[in-house]
């Protein structure tokens, strides 16, 4: 009699146990179910504009410009930065309202870890997606995606100084002043570093500094200058690489 108790005994418990681990994978299943089923595609929104979330690709760092921005001029092209070597064919696609204003050839950087491509110089107001295909030396690609905005209207609340063949920029109190401005195709810029902390004057996005790699200076101590002249139409979006998240401007060149 004893060892049918036994018996019967380890039957319940073996039986408890499987009924235990169903309730709690049932459970666990339910609670994926839920949440993919209810968490809420995020959205932001910029100047009127209402920005997907992007989809990075494996290997992605950063990209100018960035995602959800809005900016008072067309950027002269789109730069997209990863921490691995790119491999053709990798793509980029920019396209507003079905219409594709990508122009010539995607190019990967002679250093691999960039690739870009150039916006029609009168491609119009509106929001821009960005749809890329990153491909490694393996053969294997990823896609990603992101957008921007371009708001022609924006460039009313900038510095306004066209027509003026050299201009002159201040670094002061960890800012650039002014710090937003519209200038003339062919204007000098010169940099002054009035401030006790070395600054610099960098292209986006950080820390890849790839947009325009020929306006990167190097570090400026008080007193020191840097000049570059701005030779194509664009929106040209910089920062100081040493106060990234506090020192930034830009250049709309018309």
């Amino acid at each position: 009699m004893s060892r049918l108790i036994k018996i019967i005994l380890s039957l319940i418990v073996i039986a408890g146990i499987g009924l235990a681990g169903w309730l709690v994978l049932d459970k666990d299943k339910t609670a994926d179910n839920n949440q993919s089923t209810t968490q809420p595609s995020q959205t932001t929104t910029t100047d009127g504009f209402t920005f997907e979330n992007p989809k990075k690709s494996a290997h992605y760092e950063s990209n100018t410009p960035a995602h959800s921005a809005a900016l008072a001029g067309v950027p002269t092209n789109v730069v997209i930065d990863f921490n691995f070597d790119l491999a053709e064919p990798s793509s980029i696609s920019i396209t507003s309202n079905g219409e594709e204003y990508g122009t010539a050839d995607t190019m990967i950087d002679q250093n691999k870890l960039s690739m870009r491509r150039t916006i029609d110089s009168q491609a119009p107001d509106g929001l821009y997606t960005i749809n890329y295909n990153a491909c490694w030396p393996d053969g294997s690609c990823h896609d990603g995606s992101f957008q921007f905005a371009v708001d022609s209207k924006l460039a009313a609340d900038f510095t306004d100084l066209r027509g003026q063949k050299e201009i002159t920029i201040h670094m002061s109190d960890i800012k650039f002043n002014p710090a937003n401005i519209r200038i003339s195709s062919g204007t000098k810029i010169t940099w002054v570093n009035n401030d006790g902390v070395d600054h610099f004057v960098n292209t986006d996005s950080h820390p890849a500094h790839t947009y325009l790699p020929g306006m990167n200076s190097r570090s400026l101590p008080q007193g020191a200058s840097y000049s570059f002249t701005f030779s194509e139409n664009g929106f040209y979006p910089y920062h100081c690489s040493a106060h990234a998240s506090t020192m930034s401007g830009a250049v709309l060149v018309e």
